[in-house]
């Protein structure tokens, strides 16, 4: 299942088949009477009159070859709101076997001027699935005709919000993919041919790694026979050499836990432990392709935590690329390994004007959270405030937790500089981030997103159909957009 935009030069008023109007919320319809025949207008004012108005749009099957479908606009839209408003719309199409639309744009009536780019973008995110390995292939495109003479979306438009999709995609493909296929020799090969999009890969390897110091990381991957790998993606689009933004994403390939292993109720789930680079690559894929206005650094470290006898053992101290050392008594707590080795080398490196890192890093984030906000931690509060506004924005929602260095205690190793894991218990998710501050050396701007509610949705949200969600590409896509282009 696909669906196509097809923005028609020439203005049809009257297309056969299926047509899309657009009303108001008590579904007006004079304004309307020009896109349709007598006895359809007729028709369709007959049924209205016996609604209450509380759909947000109704279709009216006149033939096998022609349905009517009416959008109601509401007052006040939010911008999330018109894009789950595509979604719905989207749904209610994706059943029977109609396979053109014609949506006349003149019919919009929204003080949004980009109303139906969010609309046509809310129905496209919807439309997503992961077939890949079913054997028996549906082949079933809808195709949307867009025509009028007014509010159509730009050029621009088109351009921002296609990289927008393509960059979703791609990360919800990376973690729907099973973890026999996408392991870290896979990933970092893709990663590699991200270069046609116009991105600088850079992939330092074990030897690599082992000779810059990288041990925290190396050492969650050395029971794999699997590589690991830190890659990195950079999108020079600014005019001037200014400090770039800098994502950090934890990729996990697969997650058994190590020697403290997982449960094996929903261990197959943990293929979906690399979405925090998934959303990094996904987001770095969409500024290259929409050729965005500034200058950005991706990192993911790339790694497989499995059991074997070269795997790391509880009680194992490691030396940190930062060249401080920690005590691993939890090898399952093994995402922040990554990631502070990651954060420091792109704080050295990059010098970036902000790092912000995203990882399915702890089951206790759902616990206080859920599947509606992802954890928030951050040393920076105006950094915090536009994270919070750009997830509100677009639905990708984030809720601040507390950093507080009394939490430290609780991290502090008597064989080492510090633990992977909090010996008193509780505050999981807080400590697993006060371990992360560490890394980061000289006050950059600093936010951490535990994504672990958000990466994956057994039953399906607004804006995807079940599976990964791509969680985090448009959240830091808005971001961008709205504070540093």
């Amino acid at each position: 299942m696909s669906i196509k935009f097809n923005y028609l030069k020439k203005t049809i008023n009257k297309p056969t088949g299926n047509v899309v109007l657009f009303s108001n919320e008590k579904f007006k319809t004079n304004e309307l009477k020009k896109y349709l025949s007598n006895f359809e207008f007729s028709y369709i004012n007959d049924l209205l009159k016996n609604t209450d108005y509380k759909k947000n749009l109704y279709i009216f099957e006149l033939s096998s070859k022609r349905n009517i479908i009416l959008v109601s606009i509401k007052k006040d839209l939010k911008i999330s709101d018109i894009e789950k408003l595509g979604a719905e719309f989207f749904g209610r199409i994706n059943i029977g076997d109609s396979k053109d639309y014609f949506i006349i744009s003149d019919t919009i009536n929204n003080k949004n001027n980009n109303f139906l780019s969010h609309f046509l973008h809310g129905a496209k995110l919807k439309s997503y699935v992961f077939k890949k390995y079913k054997t028996k292939k549906e082949k079933r495109d809808i195709t949307l005709n867009i025509t009028g003479n007014k509010n159509k979306p730009s050029i621009q438009n088109q351009i921002k919000f296609k990289a927008l999709e393509e960059g979703t995609f791609y990360a919800r493909d990376l973690v729907s993919e099973p973890g026999n296929v996408l392991h870290p020799d896979e990933y970092a090969k893709r990663l590699s041919s991200l270069k046609k999009d116009g991105l600088k890969i850079n992939i330092y390897d074990e030897k690599k790694l082992k000779k810059m110091g990288m041990h925290a990381l190396l050492g969650v991957g050395q029971g794999s026979i699997r590589g690991s790998y830190l890659v990195t993606m950079e999108w020079n689009g600014a005019k001037n050499k200014s400090s770039p933004l800098a994502f950090v994403g934890k990729g996990v390939c697969f997650d058994t836990g190590g020697y403290s292993l997982k449960p094996a109720k929903f261990m197959e789930d943990m293929t979906y432990d690399m979405a925090g680079s998934a959303a990094v690559v996904g987001l770095m894929k969409s500024l290259a392709l929409r050729k965005a206005k500034i200058n950005a650094i991706g990192v993911v470290g790339l790694v497989e935590n499995m059991v074997s006898g070269n795997a790391q053992r509880p009680g194992d101290i490691v030396k940190s690329f930062s060249g401080k050392t920690i005590e691993v008594l939890n090898t399952d707590a093994e995402g922040r390994l990554v990631l502070a080795d990651a954060i420091t080398f792109t704080e050295k490196k990059y010098k970036p004007k902000f790092i912000i890192d995203l990882a399915t890093l702890t089951g206790a984030i759902i616990v206080s959270l859920g599947s509606e906000y992802a954890g928030l931690f951050s040393n920076n509060d105006d950094l915090s405030k536009k994270i919070f506004n750009a997830g509100e924005k677009v639905d990708e929602k984030v809720w601040r937790m507390p950093l507080h260095k009394n939490y430290d205690k609780l991290m502090n190793s008597k064989n080492a500089d510090m633990q992977n894991i909090n010996y008193v218990g509780g505050a999981g998710s807080t400590t697993a981030a006060q371990f992360l501050q560490r890394f980061i050396l000289n006050k950059t701007p600093w936010a951490h997103l535990d994504i672990a509610g958000m990466a994956f949705s057994k039953y399906g949200g607004a804006l995807n159909s079940g599976g990964a969600t791509g969680f985090g590409v448009r959240l830091l896509n808005e971001l961008i957009e709205e504070n540093y282009e």
